[in-house]
């Protein structure tokens, strides 16, 4: 009995051992997929398509708010030469003007994750359809994003990945960000 089961764990370490070249000859590959959405020409065109389209609703707001700050200084001015029902008319409309300043805030902050949400969807799929497309090419037979607590950098794939994403990208694309809208 013995002998048949030391054969039998030796048939299981040569079967081990049989297996090993032929995932020794496996090419694997890591991407930083973070690095990707960030660093990615994709990336940057799309976020500041966002902020663009989102740029004069900013601008409404900014406005709407300076209104109402011009009307509260001069309520801070003229109050003492006010009748009470003018103060509170004009408390009324300040606090009605703040709190539709608030709400139109919101829908805007809304409607902006909305479409960055929209965008990021979509940017996703670009990039996985991206690093799919390199990993064919370049013959991996397995390439690992998220979960990956170290990898070597020889077997980190996302400059190259980068580098296909830039040479695919408008000329636009390529230059400097543009700066966030204050108050993002």
């Amino acid at each position: 009995m013995t002998v048949l089961k030391s054969t039998l764990v030796a048939l299981a370490a040569l079967g081990a051992f049989a297996a090993v070249p032929a995932f020794a000859q496996s090419k694997i590959g890591v991407v930083d997929y973070g690095r990707l959405m960030e660093d990615s020409p994709q990336a940057k065109t799309a976020l500041d398509a966002i902020r663009n389209e989102f740029a004069p609703k900013q601008k409404e707001l900014t406005t709407q708010q300076q209104v109402l700050k011009g009307k509260e200084d001069k309520l801070q001015k003229d109050a003492a030469t006010m009748s009470a029902d003018q103060r509170a008319r004009t408390e009324k409309e300040l606090r009605d003007g703040y709190r539709d300043l608030e709400r139109r805030r919101q829908e805007i902050q809304e409607d902006f994750n909305a479409r960055r949400n929209e965008e990021m969807s979509r940017l996703q799929r670009t990039l996985i359809e991206e690093v799919r497309s390199y990993a064919k090419a370049q013959g991996y037979d397995l390439v690992l994003a998220d979960g990956v607590l170290y990898a070597n950098t020889t077997m980190d794939i996302t400059p190259a990945v980068l580098a296909n994403l830039k040479s695919r990208a408008p000329a636009a694309a390529t230059s400097p960000a543009v700066p966030k809208p204050a108050g993002k």
